[in-house]
C-alpha cells in the first residue's frame, strides 16, 4: 500500500473523529441551553407570595365555637351533729347549674348551601356548635355524621346567602417537597396562614389507622387548627388537619393531615346515610415478622397473622383459625397487618369475599359473608364506667386517674375525650418536658388505653418489646392531638 493511500485514510479517520467531536460539543450546547432556559422557569415555579391564593381561600375557612355542658359533681350530705350544719346544706343547694365548656376548632366549606368539613374530636359531645364565618355572621350548626375512626365530621349550616366554598382535590397526586398552606384558628386568634411543603406521605400514627394513613407537613399547626384545610397551590383541600407531633406541646413542624382521598369517602358516606358502614370480619391480626416467617417456614413475611378469632363472627362461620396467615382478601394483596382492616372495612357489607390464606405451611382459601362492623361494646361500657374511689397509679413519673365527671370539670376536658387522665408530672419525670398535668393519654404505642392500669401494662409492655426505644404517646390536650415520646432517663 502507498503512502499516499494511507495518508488519506489517515486524514479520513481525523476528519470523522473531527465531525464526532464536533456533534457532540453542539450537542452538550444544546444540553447546556435548554438547561439555562429551564432554570428561570423552575424559578419562576417558586411562589413569590402566597397572599393571592391566601385572599380567595381564606372566606372558606371557618372558626368553629362548641359548648359543652357539664353536670357538677353531686356532694355527699352534711353529716348531722356539725356546727352549722344547717347553713352548710342551704349553701349546696344554691350550687350552680352545669357548667358550660367552650372549645374552640376550625373547619371549611364545601357547599355554598352550607356543608362545612371539621374533625370529629372538634365537635365531639358538643351540646352546641357555632359556625363562626370570616364576614363576622355566626351560624348555628348541626352534626350531620361524624365518623370518630377515621376522625372526620360533617356539619350543616343555614346560611342566607351562598357561602364561599372550596374543593377537595387529589391527594394521591400530591408529592413530598409540594408546597401546601394551612389556614386555621390557632389559640382561638382566628383566620391564621402558614405554609410549608409536604415532609412524609403514608404515615402511619395509630389514631385513625388502620382506615387512614396521614400526610406529615412541616407547615405550622397548632391547638385550634383541628379540622382546618391543607391546601396545594391550586386551591384544593388535599388534607385536613388533625395532629402535631410535639415534645413541648407548641408547633415543632412536624404536622399531620388527614388524606383528601379518605376525606372524600367519609363526607359522601355521612352525607348520604350519617354514618360510616364498614365491613368487619371479626380477627384480631399482627405483623408477620421475619423471625415469626422464619420459624413457619415461610419465604416472606408479608401477610396478617390471625391473633385471635372472636367467636361467631365471619372469620369464625369461614373457619379461620389462630395462626393462619392472610395473605389476600376479596381479591386485595394483604402485604402487612394494616392493610387487611382497611380492605375489610371498604368491602361492602354482605358481600361474599375470598380470602386466601397460609395454614401448616399450605396456602389454603375459604369464602367470608362480610358483617357490619359495631362498635366495640367493652370499650364503650369500660370507658363509661367510673370508679368507686378515685384510684391512681404512677409510671414515667406521671400520676394518673381514670376520667370521671369532676375530672372533666376540673380540668376542663370535652366528654367525647377517652383516655386516662394525668393529674401530676414528677419534677424528675423523664415526660416531665412532654406531658403536662391534664392531658388525657388516649394510646400507648398506639394502642386505645381507659384505665391506669392499661397505661402502665401497656408501657411496661412497649418496653420489653422494643428492647428500651421510646414509647409513643397520643395525648388530648384542650382538644387537640398531640404525640410525644417517652424513654427511661440514664
Amino acid at each position: 500500500m502507498g503512502r499516499s493511500m494511507v495518508k488519506t485514510k489517515v486524514q479520513s479517520r481525523a476528519l470523522a473523529v473531527r465531525a464526532v467531536r464536533q456533534k457532540l460539543l453542539l450537542l452538550a450546547l444544546l444540553l447546556l441551553g435548554a438547561l439555562a432556559l429551564s432554570l428561570p422557569a423552575l424559578a419562576d415555579e417558586r411562589p413569590r407570595s402566597f397572599a393571592d391564593i391566601a385572599e380567595v381561600l381564606a372566606p372558606a375557612v371557618v372558626n368553629i365555637t362548641t359548648e359543652q355542658k357539664i353536670a357538677p359533681e353531686e356532694d355527699e350530705d352534711v353529716p348531722g351533729g356539725l356546727p352549722f350544719a344547717d347553713q352548710f346544706r342551704q349553701f349546696l343547694d344554691r350550687q350552680p347549674s352545669p357548667r358550660q365548656i367552650i372549645s374552640q376548632g376550625t373547619g371549611f366549606v364545601i357547599d355554598p348551601e352550607g356543608l362545612v368539613v371539621t374533625n370529629h374530636h372538634v365537635i365531639d359531645g358538643a351540646s352546641e356548635i357555632t359556625v363562626n364565618l370570616t364576614d363576622g355572621r355566626k351560624l348555628k350548626a348541626k352534626v350531620i355524621g361524624a365518623d370518630a375512626k377515621t376522625d372526620i365530621a360533617l356539619l350543616k349550616v343555614s346560611p342566607n346567602k351562598a357561602l364561599p366554598y372550596v374543593e377537595l382535590g387529589s391527594s394521591e397526586t400530591a408529592r413530598v417537597g409540594d408546597w401546601v398552606i394551612a389556614i386555621g384558628n390557632p389559640f382561638g386568634l382566628g383566620g391564621t396562614v402558614t405554609a410549608g411543603i409536604i415532609s412524609a406521605r403514608h404515615r402511619e400514627l395509630g389514631r385513625g389507622s388502620p382506615y387512614a394513613d396521614f400526610i406529615q407537613t412541616d407547615a405550622s399547626i397548632n391547638q385550634g387548627n383541628s379540622g382546618g384545610p391543607l391546601f396545594d397551590l391550586s386551591g384544593r383541600v388535599i388534607g385536613v388537619n388533625t395532629a402535631i407531633y410535639s415534645p413541648t406541646g407548641g408547633s415543632v413542624g412536624i404536622g399531620f393531615a388527614i388524606p383528601s382521598e379518605v376525606v372524600q369517602e367519609i363526607v359522601a358516606e355521612l352525607k348520604d346515610k350519617g354514618e360510616v358502614e364498614r365491613g368487619w370480619l371479626g380477627v384480631r391480626v399482627q405483623d408477620v415478622t421475619p423471625e415469626i416467617a422464619s420459624s413457619l417456614g415461610l419465604d416472606s413475611d408479608k401477610g396478617a397473622l390471625v391473633a385471635a378469632v372472636v367467636e361467631d363472627s365471619p372469620a369464625d362461620k369461614a373457619g379461620l383459625k389462630v395462626g393462619d396467615i392472610i395473605l389476600s382478601f376479596n381479591d386485595q394483596p394483604i402485604d402487612r397487618m394494616k392493610d387487611l382492616p382497611r380492605v375489610v372495612g371498604k368491602t361492602k357489607v354482605g358481600a361474599r369475599a375470598p380470602v386466601v390464606f397460609v395454614r401448616d405451611g399450605d396456602a389454603r382459601s375459604a369464602t367470608v359473608k362480610v358483617e357490619k362492623l359495631e362498635e366495640e361494646p367493652a370499650q364503650i361500657a369500660q370507658a363509661d364506667v367510673a370508679p368507686d374511689k378515685e384510684e391512681t397509679r404512677t409510671v414515667y413519673g406521671l400520676t394518673l386517674i381514670e376520667l370521671t365527671d369532676a375530672s372533666r370539670s376540673k380540668y376542663r376536658i370535652d366528654g367525647g375525650v377517652r383516655g386516662v387522665l394525668v393529674v401530676d408530672v414528677a419534677y424528675d419525670s423523664p415526660a416531665r418536658d412532654r406531658v403536662r398535668p391534664g392531658d388525657v393519654i388516649v394510646e400507648v404505642g398506639q394502642r386505645e388505653v381507659f384505665s391506669p392500669d392499661s397505661v402502665v401494662s401497656q408501657i411496661e409492655q412497649n418496653k420489653q418489646v422494643s428492647g428500651g426505644k421510646p414509647v409513643l404517646l397520643l395525648l388530648s390536650r384542650q382538644g387537640t392531638m398531640t404525640f410525644v415520646t417517652v424513654q427511661d432517663e440514664g
